[in-house]
């Protein structure tokens, strides 16, 4: 449990890393003298740094030992959240975010395989369960305590803070974390080869449609909750939203080593539920906040069910199967700023809820079809090899 929660608190770190900046973007403009729309790239050049480098990286050190990784992973914030703490030229932060977006790429990478080898097949999707809680505990706690630390005594020692945390995660990992050795050359399996494995790319298709979905409305929560008279208390919106996705995950973890296929039916169909919910009941309250507690319950298990799933289809391909997880679920995350922006424009934050039902339709008709591979029935029994992730 104390390597998982390492692993966890290496999620947590990504998280905070990559949306520090947007809660502190009026601190962080005044004092390096620039736009807030120029210090809002700070969180594309994370972004970009994680897509860009993600693939690459993780074929490069598919041989090393794993620790050895994660390690290298965690000196990155270290170094780079340091970098952006003291710059005061706004490249050389740009810079620093960039490289702390590759470390973040890597990293997502790695967890998710990491976690599984700690422990038997049976417990693996378990284990990941506890391995993801990082993200929503970020989301709900760490950002909006980033963000008051940073208002309160300036947004440097925000991202100061997130290096002491590195230097404590370094010695818990080199005194918690198991090590293991990198898959050996002749286990590795190339791109393509990974990517034409049957249910890779039905998983990675659900990824990116319920992704697209989540993010659409995550993204913008803030003017689609002005109807119900929230527009002055999105933190209460996203603080309801992240400690039901806490508990999600706490559910998740019970059930998707016995039920992955039928969970991750229960949780898109549950979303949509929620949808529609907001579509009916969008100019009251707290309609509106049981219905987002609903999503961020479903939302909270879908990193494990999605990775499971991924991982498990993918056999020894498994660790670069879960860098492309990683392309596609920041790929949604780009779409759905610029769907949503759009979406925004045209017809105006009502137009949501509709766009995301058409995209969870697409993401159960794709479960549907990969019965058989991709989002197999009945309990797990993949018996994972030492060396494949």
């Amino acid at each position: 449990m104390a390597a998982l929660l390492a692993l966890a608190m290496t999620g947590f770190i990504c998280i905070a890393t990559e949306t520090l900046p947007a809660g502190l973007l009026p601190q962080l403009a005044a004092d390096l003298n620039i736009s807030q729309s120029l210090g809002g790239q700070l969180v594309t050049a994370y972004a970009i740094g994680s897509l860009v480098a993600v693939i690459p990286l993780t074929i490069a050190t598919q041989g090393w030992r794993r620790r050895n990784v994660l390690l290298l992973t965690i000196g990155g914030f270290l170094i780079f959240n340091t970098a952006t703490a003291l710059s005061s030229h706004i490249v050389v932060t740009l810079i620093a975010r960039f490289l702390a977006g590759m470390a973040a790429g890597l990293a997502w990478s790695l967890l998710a395989g990491y976690a599984r080898r700690m422990v038997p097949p049976h417990l693996q999707g378990r284990a990941m369960a506890v391995a993801m809680v990082g993200t929503p505990v970020a989301l709900s706690l760490g950002v909006p305590l980033g963000t008051w630390l940073g208002t309160t005594v300036g947004w440097r020692l925000a991202f100061a803070l997130m290096s002491v945390m590195s230097v404590a995660l370094i010695a818990w990992v080199i005194a918690k974390v198991p090590d293991y050795p990198g898959q050996a050359a002749t286990a590795r399996m190339p791109l393509r080869r990974v990517l034409v494995t049957p249910g890779v790319r039905s998983v990675l298709a659900v990824v990116i449609t319920w992704m697209l979905a989540h993010n659409i409305l995550y993204t913008y929560v803030a003017p689609f909750v002005v109807p119900a008279g929230l527009a002055t208390r999105v933190d209460l919106v996203l603080l309801v939203f992240g400690l039901a996705a806490l508990i999600g995950i706490a559910v998740t973890g019970q059930l998707v080593d016995r039920f992955l296929r039928r969970t991750v039916q229960i949780s898109l169909v549950t979303f949509a539920l929620a949808t529609l919910g907001l579509i009916v009941w969008q100019g009251d309250a707290l309609a509106t906040l049981v219905a987002i507690a609903i999503w961020g319950l479903t939302f909270g298990g879908a990193a494990t069910l999605l990775q499971t799933a991924l991982a498990d289809t993918a056999g020894d391909g498994a660790d670069v199967a879960l860098s492309m997880n990683v392309v596609a679920w920041n790929g949604a995350i780009a779409g759905a700023g610029v769907i949503g922006g759009g979406l925004l424009d045209r017809w105006g934050a009502a137009s949501f809820p509709w766009a995301m039902l058409v995209l969870l339709g697409a993401a159960l008709t794709i479960v549907q079809f990969a019965r058989h591979s991709g989002f197999t029935s009945g309990r797990r029994s993949v018996t994972t090899p030492v060396t494949g992730h």
